[in-house]
């Protein structure tokens, strides 16, 4: 067995962004990595502008009189007059500041008659106007490549006009389920077999990471039959993972079934609970990670080792989620001879420290923890965990996406 952040950190650096490219619409880049960066092609706001509707004056005008004509109206679009000295320009939300102006008086603060502006209350200098540049600047950087895009992102490429951006191409998840005893959700349950949770459990965590297209074969136990998932997963997809059949029971196909493939083993066996007979291996030169069969060890493995790995065959250059500390509460010591990995769920104390209270049951056949967990205590190796000692957690709303 290998140490736990050795096996992370051989899983994470086995995801290599892609070479290949592509051009994308920006109204169809939402979830989109980028591959190139984004250099800031306008200054935003272009111009001073108008941060209230107001009058446009020149504070100094203001020393000398409360009242002045209004010179001119105008409205966001506009191209405004330069201010004649000692009088107002009557200004909307988000017009150009006129030549000569300074400042803007909200309306709230100013009273109109006759053709005049009334200055009721006195006003800093400058203040209520937008300066150019002081949102983007032409020239500095405004996205870098392995950015995930979200609806911020597509907000600030829009308003620097941009129309069309370069990406990484999506990336395609082979997923091989193994098990003469499972059956497909929907079909009626032979006597002795139980439903596979697996497949439609990596296809939603996978949707999780931005990853929508996979492909799903489910092969029987025996080794011919998972050699040739393996080879058409490995072909038609960029990553492969499998689910069961890794250990060494009698009917463990998965790994002898990779070498007779021409696949190679880079590493098995992590010292971790779950997911002891983790395994990663390369085939047809695409990385493959074999997973425990146990839907909860699956489900853990995945978010530790697994999330890292797409997040980089994806291009993205964040591929480890926050990891914060927490409290954990016990009911008595806890001590473990591997990195133990708990279900917890989350709260905060009065003096906002994290608190995580475990599950009442850690068995590996407990999916009913996993809606109620909000995520991963990790219960270091080969010392005794007393309840308030403060532990390393993993955060399924972060490690999730």
């Amino acid at each position: 067995m290998i140490d736990f952040d050795l096996a992370q950190a051989r899983l994470t650096d086995a995801g290599t962004a892609p070479k290949q490219h592509e051009t994308c619409s920006l109204t169809l880049a939402l979830g989109r990595v980028l591959a190139q960066d984004i250099i800031t092609r306008l200054d935003m706001p272009p111009a001073d502008n108008s941060a209230m509707d107001g009058y446009a004056v020149c504070w100094e005008d203001l020393q000398a009189s409360a009242s002045l004509p209004i010179q001119a109206r105008v409205y966001a679009g506009d191209v405004p007059p330069a201010l004649i000295r000692g009088q107002a320009i009557r200004i909307f939300t988000g017009a150009p500041i006129p030549a000569n102006a300074d400042t803007v008086i909200m309306q709230e603060n100013c009273s109109e008659q006759n053709g005049h502006v009334l200055i009721n209350e006195p006003s800093p200098q400058g203040v209520n106007i937008r300066r150019r540049g002081e949102d983007m600047q032409a020239g500095l950087p405004l996205i870098a490549a392995g950015t995930v895009l979200h609806s911020a992102h597509i907000a600030q490429l829009a308003a620097q006009g941009i129309a069309s951006i370069t990406v990484y191409p999506r990336l395609k998840v082979g997923i091989l389920t193994t098990g003469d005893e499972l059956t497909a959700p929907g079909l009626a349950l032979p006597p002795g077999h139980i439903y596979n949770s697996n497949a439609a459990m990596l296809q939603a965590q996978l949707a999780d990471l931005g990853v929508h297209e996979t492909d799903h074969l489910h092969a029987s136990d025996s080794l011919e039959s998972i050699q040739n998932a393996l080879q058409t997963l490995s072909t038609n997809c960029d990553m492969v993972l499998t689910v069961g059949g890794v250990s060494v029971g009698d009917k463990d196909f998965v790994k002898p079934a990779i070498e007779a493939a021409g696949g190679k083993l880079d590493l098995w066996k992590v010292r971790m609970k779950p997911g002891k007979p983790l395994a990663l291996a390369y085939l047809n030169s695409k990385p493959m990670v074999c997973l425990p069969g146990n839907p909860v060890s699956s489900y853990a493995v995945f978010t530790l080792m697994v999330s890292p790995l797409i997040r980089g065959l994806q291009g993205r250059h964040e591929r480890h989620a926050r990891l914060s500390k927490g409290k954990i509460q016990l009911d008595k010591p806890w001590f473990n001879e591997r990195e133990d990995f708990i279900r917890v769920q989350a709260t905060y104390a009065p003096d906002g420290q994290l608190l995580l209270q475990p599950f009442r049951n850690q068995g590996s056949g407990v999916i009913s923890s996993l809606p109620w967990a909000s995520g991963l205590a990790r219960m270091p190796s080969g010392v005794q965990v007393h309840t308030n000692t403060l532990v390393d957690y993993y955060d399924f709303a972060y490690w999730r996406h």
